[in-house]
């Protein structure tokens, strides 16, 4: 589903201790479907997962 090198961004983290806010820009690096993992390059330098089971949510950018 999230191939490596899509593109996308945040929309909202559960994560209270990330300096991320929604807009953020990032580069899908791998995705764990059996997690629901996402492994994201993002443009600011984080390397931050996104746990979508757990409320992460993201859009695939255009």
């Amino acid at each position: 589903m999230y191939k490596p090198g899509t593109r996308i961004a945040l929309v909202a983290t559960t994560d209270p201790h990330t300096d991320l806010r929604p807009g953020a820009e990032g580069t899908v690096r791998s995705y764990n479907a059996a997690l629901q993992q996402l492994n994201v390059d993002w443009d600011s330098g984080s390397r931050l997962s996104m746990l979508l089971d757990d409320g992460d949510e993201i859009r695939v950018l255009a």
